[in-house]
């Protein structure tokens, strides 16, 4: 949001009162309060009339510092607020002349007591500026409206602070973003929307940036906080939202891994999914036509073709339409649903059905949730209700516990059919107007924090209900804390090469917000792709973390695009079965240390300038390259750190510190190992759920005599983890193993 005309001028509309001088300062219960004036006190008189700001320092977290700043104390605190995980430090406080110095671990924030002006600044452990917040930085604002009362001002009010940003400094984060990977120079706005993803909204909006300075900032807010990255003012990142209070962290981790990895702490940490999970994903599509024939006609055709399959996931169209959600089955089309459910466990599958926590008019369930209050209503007591998706629809009121116990008794009936998940869809389009929750939350605040509830709400039941570990949604809302309640997908893109890319670019940026696992619609939600896109967006997406092949008004399996579709959907299917030894584990380093599966660039090779822009290439865990193709012709640019690669695909070694350009068939795309890795490859090639450790062949890239490499191969079924040492000796390679099982070995040099 922008206040300014310029760098000197405010806009007419807004008032400000600016922090200028901090006037006092007070430690209590391991706090540092500061008083501080929005005009410079130089003597008895100037405090008549003259606002102030009270800063308040605490330490939630070693090596994190929460800012909380208040105007007018008297206002209510109003909920919700977002949960965090806090473990309090033990700050050191010191008074140096004129400046008082609060640590927590390794991050110091040094305030002043100057009349020349406000100033708190943040040191690494060395004493190092990260940033700052100074001049004309932290701030109220009033926006005037009419004519101004002489006692009180009449409009909006807003807390705003900005820190300073370094040269070269990049800004990355803020959830899932499809516009640039690099923030600088955008306006965020947090708000939730349905927007596609083509477009500057976003499903997924988390108030959390880092930087490649080794640092990164959380606002504890769910309202709508705005972000000006390097943009109203190009030398800081403003942040502002409406109210009186304003609070927010500095994470210091002296990497973007390190930060990561303390904001995921603070926030909550995603859980270990079920093995199963990681699979090919296939979905009946939106307004596709489709029964029970049909859907046994897609399952068989993907087995006849050899194609391993995990999951199995119907659409809306399970219900009948005008009902969503009223959660039972169409009759016409699936008259036995008991029986069909049963008949797809029994070739190995896992069931998903969509819902949503909307309520259509027709629905048998809509009159049930006005009678008991289940409905989100208005401040007049009635139901809200739109036609904006189905008719009369209203929105569960995920504020009541008997509301939220009411919906999950439907979704427990359906699990005791047979169905294994839910894709928790929607969530974005929560009014904010005229709105009265039933524990009085605040409207504003529960636009974006209703699709932690909700994801919450269900991921709590599939939990309960299917045991820990083998709970999972397919979420496309989300916010700070989401990444609790897993898989998140990117929402709806489209058929095209740059929906691709951009559909990438959210998925980096996701990552950087905290979020394990993600997942995107495969070869793109609306319209058909053609059979290029379709065969390069298939690699790429059995090269996720979670790989779905969903779309809008047509059936997305291979063989409807042409027959080399089959083979590069079953290519990539089963190296990913054959990978899951890796990716198991990197999966378990998600869950353990909150850094993602899915890595920017940035986050593996912090130190290399060259990876502070790359959008169009990942690391997939902290071994394995993988740039997607966004050409027909196969074409693709990509860039690899210094040290030896190794083709996974090929076997090619390749030396990095360099761009290359190659030229790839469908059947292949730049898969690069780092060189002195051992990568352990599983046997099975069919499905991803199976006993990694035994008949594991043990790819040693680029070891050289007297080197050696340990790796854990997880287990999925409860067992002890198996741990492999490889080492050579004069080009042998010798294994010590923790497990009695088979392996082989391969050396590439």
């Amino acid at each position: 949001m922008k206040f300014t005309n310029g760098y000197w001028l405010t806009r007419p509309e807004y008032r400000f009162d600016y922090a200028s001088h901090c006037v006092r300062r007070e430690v209590e219960n391991g706090e540092l309060r500061l008083l501080v004036a929005c005009r410079p006190v130089s003597n008895r008189g100037a405090v008549i009339g003259c606002p102030t700001l009270t800063v308040c320092l605490s330490a939630p977290r070693e090596n994190i510092i929460r800012v909380s700043v208040t105007h007018f104390a008297g206002e209510s605190l109003k909920v919700p607020r977002f949960e965090t995980f806090d473990e309090p430090a033990q700050p050191v406080i010191r008074f140096e002349d004129s400046c008082t110095l609060f640590t927590s671990g390794g991050l110091t924030a040094r305030a002043c007591m100057d009349e020349g002006g406000w100033k708190l600044e943040f040191l690494d452990r060395d004493g190092h500026l990260l940033t700052s917040s100074g001049f004309r930085a932290l701030a109220h604002a009033v926006k005037e409206e009419g004519e101004t009362a002489s006692l009180q001002r009449n409009g909006p009010s807003y807390m705003i602070d900005s820190l300073d940003l370094a040269v070269g400094e990049t800004v990355y984060g803020l959830g899932e973003r499809f516009t640039a990977y690099v923030k600088n120079g955008q306006t965020v706005d947090i708000w939730n929307s349905d927007g596609g993803t083509a477009s500057e909204r976003a499903y997924k909006n988390v108030p959390f940036y880092m930087t490649n300075m080794g640092y990164g900032v959380f606002v504890e807010d769910p309202t709508e906080v705005s972000f000006e990255v390097a943009s109203e003012k190009v030398e800081r990142v403003q942040f502002s939202l409406p109210g009186e209070r304003l609070t927010y962290d500095i994470i210091y981790g002296g990497s973007p891994k390190k930060t990561l990895s303390l904001y995921t702490a603070l926030t909550g940490r995603p859980p270990l999914l079920p093995a199963w999970s990681f699979g090919l994903w296939l979905s009946t599509s939106f307004t596709t036509s489709y029964d029970q024939q049909t859907v046994t006609s897609m399952i068989n055709g993907m087995r006849e073709r050899g194609i391993p399959l995990s999951v199995f996931h119907f659409d809306c169209f399970w219900m009948r339409g005008f009902n969503w959600c009223d959660f039972e089955w169409d009759p016409e089309v699936f008259p036995d649903p008991e029986a069909m459910l049963k008949a797809y466990h029994a070739m190995g599958l896992k069931l998903c059905c969509w819902i949503n926590p909307y309520i259509a008019q027709a629905s048998p369930l809509f009159a049930e949730g006005m009678r008991e209050g289940y409905l989100i209503k208005k401040t007049d007591g009635s139901v809200w209700q739109t036609d904006a998706w189905q008719a009369g629809m209203g929105i569960l009121d995920v504020t009541n516990p008997a509301a939220r116990s009411w919906y999950c008794s439907k979704l427990r009936q359906l699990l005791r059919q047979g169905v294994d998940c839910f894709k928790t869809d929607f969530g974005e389009r929560i009014p904010v107007k005229d709105i009265r929750y039933f524990d009085g939350s605040d409207p504003l605040r529960m636009h974006n924090f209703y699709s932690f509830l909700y994801n919450k709400m269900v991921y709590e039941l599939l939990e309960q209900e299917k045991g820990k570990g083998q709970a999972i949604v397919f979420a496309r809302s989300a916010t700070a804390g989401c990444q609790r309640f897993p898989v998140h997908w990117g929402g709806d893109n489209s058929a095209t090469y740059p929906s691709m890319a951009e559909t990438l670019r959210a998925g980096l940026s996701l990552s950087h917000s905290g979020f394990g696992f993600w997942s995107h619609d495969i070869s793109g939600f609306e319209s058909t792709a053609p059979a290029h896109v379709y065969k390069r967006w298939a690699a790429f997406g059995l090269l996720s973390s979670h790989s779905r092949l969903h779309g809008s008004s047509s059936y997305r399996v291979p063989w409807l695009f042409d027959e080399e579709s089959v083979d590069v959907v079953r290519f990539f299917a089963r190296l990913k079965c054959r990978l899951m030894p890796y990716l198991y584990q990197t999966a378990v380093e998600a869950h353990e240390s909150g850094v993602p599966m899915l890595r920017p660039m940035l986050l593996e090779f912090p130190d290399d300038r060259a990876c502070e822009y790359l959008d169009r290439q990942y690391m997939l865990g902290d071994r394995l390259l993988v740039a997607p193709v966004f050409d027909e012709e196969g074409w693709v640019d990509y860039y690899l750190p210094r040290g030896t690669w190794y083709s996974l695909i090929s076997g090619e070694r390749v030396e990095g510190g360099c761009w290359r350009r190659e030229k790839h068939g469908f059947l292949s795309l730049p898969l690069m190992v780092r060189g002195g890795t051992v990568l352990p490859m599983g046997k099975c090639d069919m499905s991803t759920e199976y006993d990694y450790a035994e008949g594991i062949e043990l790819r040693a890239y680029g070891l050289k005599d007297g080197e050696s490499y340990s790796l854990t191969v997880p287990s999925v079924n409860g067992d002890s983890s198996c741990e492999f040492t490889l080492s050579v000796e004069k080009g042998q390679a010798r294994v010590t193993s923790s497990c009695e099982k088979t392996y082989s070995v391969k050396l590439f040099d």
